[in-house]
Formats: C-alpha cells, sequence, structure tokens
C-alpha cells in the first residue's frame, strides 16, 4: 500500500467561509453546531479564535481550530493523457480563484498556508479540494463534477454517511499534468471530493427552505465553478431566521445555504513536502510549537477505513 500524508485545512461551520455573503430579517445568532465530520476531515478542537460571520452584527460563536494525524484515502491517478496547455492554463486559472476566495474568507488556513511554506522552501501541493453541495433539483455532486470531469478527471468510489444524510465522490486527476513541478494550484493536481445533502430525507421544513432558493436560483446549478470561483451564490442571500432554522436540523446543509459552491476545505500532501516536516511526527512538533494544538483523542494518528493510509491533517471549524 502506498504511504500518503496530508495537511488539511477546513472551512466546516456554517459561517467560517462566507465573509462576503450577507442577510435579511436579522434574528437572533444560533448556537455553534458541531460540523459534519467526513472521511477526510478529523474531530479537533482546542484553540479559540472569533469567526468571520456572514450576517452583519450577529456572532455566530468562536470557531476552533486544531492539528491532528488521521487516515486519507491513498492517491489515485486519472487516465494516461496530456491535457493541451491551453486547458490547463485555463484549468488552474480557475483553480487558483476558487483557493483565493477559501484564502481570504479563512485566514487562520492561510496563515498555517504561510508557516508550512516558509518552512519548506515555497514547496506546497494539495491533495485535494472538497466541496458541498444540495442534492436536488440538479444541484448536487454532477453540478460540480462536471467541470473537473471535462478537464479529465475520473470518478472513483462513491461514500454514504447515512447518519448525516450524505453521499459523496471523490475524482483523481488526469495524469501527465503540465505542470508537476509547481506549488498549490500550479503544482501536482489535486483529487477533488465533493459531497452532497440527500435533501429528500430531510424535514419538510428542512426541505421547504433548501428548495425555495435552489427554486430562485434558475440555471444556477449550470454554472457551479464559475460560483466557485467568484466565491459567489447562485441564490439570493439567506434569511438568518431560515439559516438558523436549518442549523439546527444540519450543520451541513446550514453552512452549504451561505456558501454555496465555494471551497469547503484543502488539504496539503505532507509526504510532497522537501524539509523535515514530510515527517508527521515533525510536523506535529513544528505546528505546536507554533501555537496550535494537537487532537490526541484517539491517538495523533488516526484510521478510519481499512484502504485508507496515515494522513495529518489541520481543521479549522
Amino acid at each position: 500500500m502506498k504511504r500518503s500524508a496530508t495537511l488539511s485545512l477546513s472551512s466546516s461551520s456554517p459561517a467560517a467561509a462566507a465573509a462576503a455573503a450577507a442577510v435579511r430579517n436579522v434574528s437572533r445568532p444560533s448556537p455553534a453546531l458541531p460540523p459534519f465530520r467526513s472521511p477526510v476531515r478529523p474531530r479537533s478542537g482546542a484553540l479559540a479564535f472569533p469567526r468571520k460571520s456572514p450576517f452583519p452584527g450577529k456572532s455566530i460563536g468562536l470557531g476552533k481550530m486544531s492539528f491532528t494525524a488521521v487516515a486519507s484515502s491513498a492517491p489515485g491517478a486519472g487516465p494516461d493523457r496530456s491535457p493541451s496547455q491551453g486547458a490547463e492554463s485555463f484549468f488552474r486559472k480557475v483553480l487558483e480563484n476558487m483557493e483565493c476566495v477559501y484564502l481570504n474568507r479563512n485566514p487562520t488556513a492561510k496563515a498555517i498556508l504561510e508557516l508550512v511554506r516558509t518552512a519548506d522552501e515555497d514547496q506546497i501541493c494539495y491533495d485535494h479540494l472538497a466541496f458541498r453541495t444540495f442534492g436536488v433539483n440538479g444541484y448536487g455532486i454532477d453540478s460540480m463534477a462536471d467541470f473537473f470531469l471535462d478537464y479529465g478527471y475520473t470518478q472513483r468510489e462513491e461514500l454514504r454517511f447515512p447518519a448525516k444524510k450524505l453521499r459523496a465522490l471523490w475524482f483523481s486527476p488526469p495524469r501527465n499534468s503540465l505542470s508537476e513541478g509547481g506549488t498549490r494550484a500550479n503544482g501536482p493536481l489535486p483529487r477533488i471530493f465533493i459531497s452532497e445533502l440527500l435533501v429528500d430525507e430531510m424535514t419538510p421544513q428542512a426541505q421547504e427552505i433548501i428548495r425555495k432558493y435552489v427554486g430562485i436560483s434558475g440555471n444556477g446549478n449550470k454554472h457551479a465553478a464559475l460560483a466557485s470561483a467568484l466565491g459567489a451564490l447562485t441564490w439570493e442571500k439567506p434569511l438568518y431566521s431560515e439559516f438558523q432554522q436549518l442549523a439546527r436540523e444540519s450543520e451541513y446543509a446550514a453552512w452549504t445555504l451561505v456558501n454555496g459552491y465555494a471551497v469547503n476545505h484543502v488539504t496539503i500532501s505532507t509526504h510532497r513536502l522537501k524539509s523535515h516536516l514530510r515527517n508527521i511526527k515533525n510536523l506535529n512538533e513544528y505546528i505546536e510549537k507554533n501555537g496550535f494544538s494537537l487532537n490526541s483523542e484517539g491517538g495523533i494518528l488516526k484510521g478510519l477505513l481499512p484502504s485508507f493510509t496515515y494522513a495529518a491533517y489541520f481543521s479549522y471549524l
């Protein structure tokens, strides 16, 4: 089994990545809720700091950050084909914009990237990018996946999370990329993880809210990648009261309502680092020395699925 290591920078609070979103008819703030935890994000906590809120004048509580080691699926590759230089240049520009939106809304994630970059000669490679969607009326996985499939990505395994009413797919990039020696969005192409909320399994009240916004979006699902790159919603800015109602039932639903197709989290492939930080133990120590807490619950290293390999993650909640 090939060993892989990744450092994850996650945004999983309902408001953490929605600094540009506004709201109408503001009411009382909702309590902080536990985040959705996919197989590529661990439980974490320890260092608290203020979140950015999409609701002017309204607090959503404190976010938490920690660093831990968990399991990540082994790297995969798509078909042995090389995209044209022009197509790849365009594709990477879209990835850069998606990354820019994510980092601008998540300053702590940005700080961690900078911390690792300065210690590793500007060599940062992404393992995967993750997106969330609403699985209803064409706004689910396929709406975002089409962009990556058109470029040459290959669909891989499906994952199910019945308790969270979620399903997900991951996609491997095409081989023979033209910029394998670069860094971040200009480095090796990342894998893509896209999940969707099974809206039909939600309560009637939650379904009504989600279908309302999806309905007024028109054909916004056809422009998912553009919306992600712009950091824009394809529907109206949500009512705070409706955000609260969704948050009481599903953190995932509330997050997606205010963030849309924006990147939910990114991960760094630590095994591609050049310095001593490529060793998970060294990376753990380095992160701790710079003021971040390690989540030792269940051990620093955690395995989630038999087919997954060890990885290091940093989570932003």
